[in-house]
């Protein structure tokens, strides 16, 4: 294939990076605990986590859970958000040979059934504020062992246990829970000190992450993602941030943000793997809606990159005390997840000096693919360039490359390419061509300098905030009301998350309610999903078959 976009690569960046260059990234974690022992790698209210104590309570973990008996492989759960007990829990369930399945902390029970039971995952490590979710579906998944973290215990003494006071007790944010088996988190970090870890020789080809994604229909199902796949993914993104990092003044220290949930790819690879390779400090941030918490927190450190949404930036450019951080010493603001608006980079430029870098990839590229320049100087409003060692298609409806500058579906080709979904070998077909490339669903154009462009979404997805959202999923659950007759959902341009869902509902009860149908799609979805409008219709535009035209929905909407 002609690389022909390596003549817009900055000086010296490789046309290549040698994902082989670690057998797994149990070898890059331990590497760093060794390199950078006496480094801060985390930091949470305050509370800062060396890389050798990183080390000592991984390894603890791991050997409590390889006590437990699973196999090598086996499927350990994490369900927390930004918390210091995250990449301990990862590094351990990775060095005792398993496999991290990500959960989204605010799965409502049915999304957190579903994903334990596809995962067939064994064990899982939940924060305390969402153990009664846990507790609703637990005989109907595979789920053995439960371990139960609180947002206080990693704080140490008085600060500890004041933290847990305030949250279960004054904020009431922990609600009743029953699961008598679970062990607490510090527990088995005490109970493990004294057991054997077993090294486990992890190969390139073993599964490191379940990801799980509603990939281009919308069921969910898990990106299978290698130790080679990550690592990867982790060169790549370090190789492509050296220009903008030699710039001076050089930092001897990276100290990256992480607002972005760790259950999410981008955070996963782009600050706790990377910053982990190249011994960062992660500040993480456990709630980063609450914009005046989080900027509070930025307030206290040097930045120097900052990955984040939109609608993130945008949320912190509308609030008053943004003027208290110091962005002096900021290198890299990151953009993905979903488009970045010209508006908002312009305004991030001018009160912190530095343009968003936009960049684009999916759960199932681990996650980064393409991404614009780090030393860029102006918005250019694409997503960039193939990183290292990827290969980028623009195929027509027959899989057939298109002339530059047409459209088409961006397809995938490299080492960050996942290995497939998991269990599901029919899915892994649809998305996969002969040659290796992955079919995003997304379509774009490339000029002839290699810069790519999203003009249209093939898949009928809609991007709420960063997170995919899928009408088959939506419509199933809603559909299932005993007061729909049928329905169709459709994004909506949204201002402050760039889309919102939007359900038609043609109703079997006539009394039926937006209030009511909106009650039940709370019990029945995680904030991001919810529909945000609500219409009543007599009936909904269909094929001469019957199959209901969201597409048509779309265009009404956009004439409107």
């Amino acid at each position: 294939m002609d690389k022909f976009w390596l003549k817009s690569y900055p000086d010296g960046m490789p046309a290549e990076i040698n994902p082989d260059q670690y057998v797994s990234l149990v070898q890059l974690l331990e590497e760093s605990f060794q390199k950078f022992a006496d480094r801060n790698a985390y930091v949470c209210m305050d509370k800062f986590l060396t890389y050798r104590e990183l080390d000592a309570y991984s390894r603890s973990a791991a050997a409590w859970l390889q006590s437990r008996g699973m196999q090598k492989g086996a499927r350990v759960a994490v369900m927390m958000p930004n918390v210091l007990q995250y990449p301990i829990a990862i590094a351990a369930i990775l060095r005792a040979g398993y496999t991290v399945v990500n959960v989204n902390p605010l799965y409502t029970p049915r999304e957190l059934e579903h994903q334990l039971t596809d995962s067939g995952s064994e064990a899982i490590i939940v924060l305390e504020n969402f153990a009664t979710t846990l507790e609703q579906v637990l005989p109907r998944t595979p789920i053995k062992h439960i371990v139960v973290a609180s947002m206080g215990e990693m704080l140490g003494g008085a600060k500890g246990a004041i933290v847990n006071f305030v949250v279960r007790n004054v904020k009431k944010m922990v609600p009743a829970f029953s699961l008598p088996n679970a062990v607490r988190f510090k527990a088995i970090l005490a109970q493990g000190a004294k057991m054997t870890f077993e090294q486990v020789a992890a190969t390139p080809q073993d599964v490191a992450f379940l990801q799980y994604t509603g990939g281009t229909t919308g069921v969910s199902k898990g990106a299978t993602l290698t130790h080679r796949n990550v690592i990867a993914n982790v060169l790549q993104s370090e190789a492509w941030s050296v220009p903008a990092m030699q710039k001076p003044p050089v930092v001897e220290q990276l100290t990256i943000v992480c607002a972005l949930p760790l259950y999410h790819i981008f955070a996963l690879t782009a600050c706790a793997m990377w910053g982990m390779r190249v011994g960062a400090l992660n500040i993480l941030i456990p709630n980063p809606r609450d914009i005046g918490g989080f900027i509070k927190e930025l307030s206290k450190y040097k930045i120097n990159m900052l990955p984040a949404v939109n609608t993130l930036y945008n949320a912190l450019l509308n609030h008053p005390k943004l003027g208290s951080v110091d962005f002096s010493a900021l290198k890299i603001s990151n953009g993905g997840g979903m488009a970045v608006q010209k508006a908002v980079n312009d305004k991030w430029h001018a009160v912190t000096g530095t343009n968003i870098i936009e960049g684009y990839g999916l759960s199932e590229t681990s996650p980064v693919a393409t991404c614009n320049r780090s030393d860029m100087t102006e918005f250019t409003g694409n997503i960039g360039l193939p990183v290292p060692s990827t290969d980028i298609a623009i195929l027509d409806d027959d899989g057939v490359p298109v002339a530059l500058g047409e459209r088409g579906e961006i397809a995938i080709r490299g080492p960050q390419v996942m290995a497939g979904y998991w269990n599901r070998p029919d899915e892994t077909a649809k998305v996969m061509t002969a040659d290796g490339f992955f079919k995003s669903g997304d379509v774009g154009i490339m000029d002839a300098a290699g810069y790519v462009k999203i003009v249209d979404r093939k898949k009928d997805m809609i991007l709420v905030s960063g997170f995919n959202v899928y009408p088959n999923e939506l419509e199933g659950v809603i559909a299932a009301h005993p007061g729909v007759l049928e329905c169709a959902v459709i994004g909506v341009p949204d201002e402050h998350s760039g889309e919102a869902v939007k359900v038609f509902v043609v109703r079997k009860d006539p009394t039926l309610t937006a209030e009511q149908l909106m009650d039940y799609c709370k019990q029945q979805f995680t904030g991001y999903k919810k529909p945000k409008f609500i219409e009543f219709r007599d009936e909904l535009p269909k094929t001469n078959v019957g199959k209901i035209l969201r597409r048509v929905l779309r265009d009404e909407k956009q004439a409107a």
